[in-house]
């Protein structure tokens, strides 16, 4: 076998860094897509930062649990922003109808896997750090001020985000556009059930159990603590952290399986709906 195969038989930074820059090329030529990733998150940051600052004057409880709105805020955009940044990068490919051509090159599944996940994270910083400066600007609060803490947030609700991202990904090439829905509504699912605006607690007794399923649920719990208690729950990011390797194993082998799909079904040359 000649050095050439065995480099396209293994992963290729190359190729991941390829296909980097095809998508930084095509979100840096268009400013509407530069302005959604802030716009949305900044108007929901302001909308539940004074609706804090309201009710916090109001209630002396509620004022002991200042910043548990917005950095709910904060941390649920990471979650759906990481999701809907790993998914808009592949439906860019779908539009184009592009698929086809890339899984007929040397680049593997796992490479453009990857390449969506570091374009995940580069959305995600254009939309959530003007953001997180607005937080601190009108509302004092500095998410960066939780230290290591934010670290082991971030690390948990991106890879959740990048597990759902896979997994719809795989729905929407076995199926089609008909199922790109999915990518934009699929987060909203999770949000009453991962508890974050309020304590698992709140939720019925039967549903407690599924939401502890949740590795976000877990976030939103250490976040509250970490707020309102001053305790820095390392339990908890373990056991997140646990369940996320669990469901990020499932995404993408069940990606791999969709992929597989797709190819025998030849819905990768019929990527419309």
């Amino acid at each position: 076998m000649s050095a050439r195969s065995v480099h396209r038989a293994g992963f290729s930074w190359h190729r991941v860094s390829a296909m980097v820059l095809r998508y930084w090329y095509l979100l840096r030529s268009s400013w509407p897509r530069l302005l959604e990733l802030i716009y949305w998150p900044a108007v929901q940051m302001l909308m539940w930062g004074f609706l804090q600052l309201y009710i916090s004057q109001q209630t002396s409880v509620l004022a002991l649990a200042g910043g548990t709105f917005i950095g709910a805020v904060l941390l649920w955009d990471i979650l759906f922003r990481g999701q809907l940044g790993f998914s808009v990068s592949f439906l860019e490919e779908m539009w184009a109808r592009n698929m086809g051509n890339l899984m007929i090159s040397p680049l593997r599944p796992i490479e453009f896997m990857t390449a969506l996940m570091i374009m995940s994270l580069v959305r995600l910083a254009i939309g959530m750090v003007p953001v997180s400066i607005l937080a601190i600007l009108f509302f004092g609060f500095n998410v960066y001020e939780l230290g290591l803490a934010l670290a082991a947030f971030f690390a948990n609700l991106i890879l959740t985000s990048w597990a759902i991202g896979i997994f719809v990904s795989g729905v929407v090439l076995r199926n089609g556009l008909g199922a790109e829905s999915l990518a934009w509504t699929i987060m909203f699912l999770f949000l009453p059930l991962t508890a974050v605006y309020y304590p698992v607690a709140t939720l019925p007794v039967w549903l407690q159990p599924l939401a502890w399923m949740l590795p976000p649920t877990y976030v939103f719990e250490g976040m509250r603590a970490l707020l309102i208690e001053q305790t820095f729950r390392a339990d908890l990011m373990l056991a997140a952290l646990a369940l996320n390797a669990v469901w990020f194993a499932a995404a993408a082998y069940a990606f791999l399986k969709l992929l597989e799909s797709a190819r025998q079904q030849g819905s990768l040359l019929q990527a419309g709906e």
